[in-house]
């Protein structure tokens, strides 16, 4: 079922989906069947349109206790996660409630100034951090390394080093960045530097510049779930740091699968506006 559809986003729906915070607010009627006859869910259309995570919510795990531990005890963070609605149309709704961004004015200006189709995403270009797609994400976690596999976007993957090593001196700017965890009891920090400034922070367009900084920290608080704190401090452009919020179920009887994101894709020039308005 979700193979249909994915297939069915190799097109100019591929844009539609990664560019713009609409994902969440429309639907379409279904349209045809999934695997073995049965209907497609809610919000699925397999012509191309729909919501990706409506598709998503039968996959949710019903399970209950503790979380498990990997062979050296720390707490087994792999498995496959949904994704986190507040990290993809808009951050600041990922923000403690009554919190606003604390962009520059410059910044304020840019995002408002953004349009859907000049989204690098738009552009199969990376969706860098804090960002997710509404995709799911697969962790695979071993003694001195956790990967993060992201099934949607252009089919990505970061880095975590948790061997001991710090950042390398000279680093050239990425999407991702360099990424080097450590364990406080059980929880994960990952601290984050050697960004570029292409990406957006999300469907809205916040930016962000080279001087970005992430810290995040993950915790598997019962065997179904993935809760996160990510830390943005950018002083080129918001005026101090901030801290965003994120949960993520675990996923059963799935797996990612390929995201064919469309090199040189002719519809991106006609996307019309912008997302949903920013929260500013």
């Amino acid at each position: 079922m979700r193979r249909v559809m994915k297939k069915a986003l190799a097109g100019s729906a591929v844009t539609a989906l990664t560019a713009a915070a609409f994902l969440f607010i429309y639907s379409a009627p279904t349209a045809g069947q999934g695997k073995q006859g049965q209907p497609e869910p809610a919000g699925i259309n397999p012509a191309g349109g729909g919501v990706p995570m409506a598709s998503l919510e039968r996959l949710k795990t019903k399970a209950s206790g503790p979380a498990p531990r990997a062979a050296d005890g720390k707490p087994d963070l792999s498995g496959i996660w949904g994704p986190e609605s507040h990290l993809i149309g808009d951050i600041a709704a990922a923000l403690k409630p009554g919190d606003k961004l604390p962009l520059q004015p410059w910044a304020l200006k840019l995002t408002r100034a953004r349009l859907s189709k000049d989204d690098p995403n738009a552009s199969c270009l990376p969706s860098g951090i804090p960002r997710q797609s509404p995709f799911p994400f697969k962790i695979i976690q071993t003694p001195k390394e956790i990967v993060f596999l992201v099934e949607g976007n252009v089919h990505t993957y970061r880095q975590v080093f948790i061997d001991g090593s710090g950042h390398p001196k000279d680093m050239d700017p990425t999407w991702f960045g360099d990424s080097r965890g450590t364990w406080q009891g059980d929880t994960l920090v990952v601290d984050t530097v050697g960004f570029n400034d292409k990406f957006w922070f999300d469907g809205i367009g916040h930016p962000h510049t080279e001087k970005l900084h992430v810290i995040e920290r993950y915790r598997r608080p019962d065997a179904g779930h993935l809760d996160y704190e990510i830390t943005i401090d950018d002083p080129g452009a918001y005026t101090r740091p901030f801290t965003l919020y994120g949960h993520s179920p675990l996923l059963q009887n799935t797996e990612i699968m390929e995201y064919f994101c469309i090199e040189n894709n002719q519809d991106v020039a006609h996307i019309l506006g912008k997302g949903t308005p920013a929260r500013e």
